[in-house]
Formats: C-alpha cells, sequence, structure tokens
C-alpha cells in the first residue's frame, strides 16, 4: 500500500485525552501550526515531481520541533491518482502500473480515520489505523521523503516500500513488489532506490528497538469531537508559497 494506492474505501471516530485547539488558528512565531488547524498533506506524483497526485486536507494534532501529529478524519474530501479511464491504480497490472497515464480524481475517505506522524527530517511518517469502535489495527511506516513545509501544509513524495507494525510488535515488508516495478520503470535510480533501503532498515531498527513513536501510546489518542472536517480548496495543488523548514 503505497500513498498512492491507498484505498479511500479504507480504514469511527471517539473521545480519549488529546490536544484540542480552534481550525484556523496559528501559533505565533516560529512556523508551527496550532492544534485544530487544518492544512494540506501531499504528495508529488513520482513520473513528473513538478505535479502533485495526492492531497489530504488534515487536522493539526501537534507541531513541535519533535513531532507533526496530523488526523485525517472520516468523510474528508482529497484527490487521488487513477488511471486515465477512472480506473484505481492498484487494480491495472503491476507491470503497467506506472507507465499507463494517470490523472487525479476528487474522493472521499470513509471509515475509520487515520493519524499521521512525522519526524523531522525522518524520511517515513507512522501512520496508525484503527477498525470500527477503535479497536487498533496497526502502525504503517510509509517511506518517504522527508517532508518539506510551506504555509498550507507539507509536501513529500513516496518512496513505493512500506513496513506494516501489529501490535504485538511484528512487522514484515510491504509493497516489495511494487519498488522493484518502480525502479524497473526508471521512477527512481539505482542510488535512490539504496537510499531508500536504508531508510527502511533504519526504520526496522527503531521498530525493533520499540522507539517512539510505537512506544508512546498515540493508539489510545482520540480526536477533539468538536473538530470539523476539514476542506479541500480548489486551489489545492498550488505551488508551495512560503517554505517554513
Amino acid at each position: 500500500m503505497t500513498a498512492d494506492t491507498v484505498e479511500t474505501a479504507e480504514g469511527g471516530t471517539g473521545g480519549a485525552p488529546g490536544p484540542t485547539g480552534g481550525a484556523g488558528e496559528r501559533v505565533a512565531g516560529g512556523g508551527r501550526w496550532a492544534p485544530g488547524e487544518h492544512v494540506l498533506w501531499r504528495y508529488r506524483d513520482n513520473a513528473d515531481p513538478r505535479r502533485f497526485h495526492i492531497c489530504r486536507p488534515v487536522t493539526v494534532v501537534q507541531d513541535t520541533e519533535e513531532l507533526l501529529a496530523v488526523w485525517m478524519a472520516p468523510g474528508t474530501s482529497c484527490i487521488k491518482p487513477v488511471l486515465a479511464d477512472g480506473t484505481p491504480v492498484h487494480r491495472e497490472p503491476l507491470a503497467t502500473r506506472y507507465t499507463t497515464p494517470r490523472r487525479t480524481q476528487r474522493d472521499q475517505w470513509f471509515g475509520t480515520g487515520v493519524l499521521k506522524l512525522a519526524r523531522p527530517g525522518d524520511p517515513w511518517s507512522v501512520w496508525l489505523f484503527w477498525e470500527s469502535g477503535w479497536h487498533f489495527k496497526n502502525w504503517y511506516v510509509n517511506l518517504e521523503e522527508p517532508r518539506r513545509r510551506w504555509s498550507g501544509g507539507i509536501d513529500s513524495l513516496d518512496h513505493f516500500l512500506d513496513i506494516c507494525v501489529y501490535p504485538d510488535r511484528r512487522w514484515e515488508w510491504r509493497d516489495e513488489d511494487e519498488f522493484a516495478q518502480a525502479r524497473r520503470d526508471g521512477l527512481m535510480t539505482d542510488a535512490q532506490a539504496a537510499g531508500v533501503s536504508s531508510a527502511g532498515r533504519a526504520a526496522v531498527a527503531q521498530i525493533e528497538a520499540w522507539d517512539g513513536p510505537f512506544a508512546d501510546r498515540w493508539e489510545d489518542w482520540r480526536p477533539d469531537p468538536a473538530w470539523e472536517v476539514p476542506v479541500l480548496p480548489e486551489n489545492w495543488d498550488r505551488p508551495p508559497d512560503r517554505l517554513l523548514s
């Protein structure tokens, strides 16, 4: 499940301790966002990094020098890539998945929401998934370019390879076939692929040491019930204006 093939029909709401705040409130100084503020989490197109092909409006949970945590709520309108005829990307055979023409499409995130955690400089982000009734399902380590912050959100580039981590601390590589196909299709060089593999090993070392964020009990977090679902702006694909980091 790379960032561009996460199904919008995939994995409720709740109420336990968690940061609160009003949407649109900005932290004074330092370029930090306030809890409750709405920003965009975007990915550039691997075939043409000048374009954005994934955009998800999210609500800021925490934004510090150590960690950015955001919540993608159920029902969020988002942008995802599809094939030119509208077919979902994951239904295309792997051999032609990255060479068949694509376009973007508005969609909606159904089911339970997703909590995304990103530490500055890490070439991955960690996503938490729940099943209905807030039964924790798993962490998902999405290997990606370190995120660039701008005034309206963060931008990154997905690196295809991922790691799934389960509540009993078992882990497994995911999408190794997509990672290999992307290399064959020239979407990354050998040197870039080696860097991604190295990043994956570093992430595994943190998992096996049970370092943060896995040991930080984020699976017990719940969103503020007063938070509104963010709106997808018409200019969701605008160039970043003012880089914050």
